[in-house]
């Protein structure tokens, strides 16, 4: 099944299109002190659990998915998921301290 799951997610991944909309030394929008270290953007024409496309990180490495992370926002009372693409484990562990560095926020990281 964990093979089903990871092809559904290669196949979702490619046919859409990765719309970066924080790269690298961007501000978080509502958290100016938050700058993003890795490029985060979202699926266009996906829909995530908030309404808005589901969410990816995108690192430096080849661009295949090697991830994802789950979160639960404890402040938007929400959770998701958020496709780690082509990151690097210092990529990697800066997408997990980035989920779980607050109170507010908790994430896990399944590898692939």
């Amino acid at each position: 099944m964990n093979e089903e799951f990871w092809s559904a997610v290669d196949k979702l991944v490619g046919e859409s299109e990765i719309v970066i909309d924080r790269p690298v030394g961007s501000a978080h929008p509502r958290y100016p002190h938050i700058i993003y270290q890795v490029a985060y953007g979202y699926l266009k024409d996906t829909q995530a659990m908030d309404g808005g496309g589901i969410d990816v990180w995108v690192g430096s490495d080849e661009k295949t998915v090697v991830g994802i992370m789950c979160t639960v926002d404890l402040l938007k009372h929400d959770s998701e998921m958020k496709i780690l693409i082509g990151c690097n484990e210092k990529e990697i562990d800066y997408i997990y301290n980035f989920h779980n560095d607050s109170q507010y926020m908790k994430g896990i990281l399944i590898r692939r």
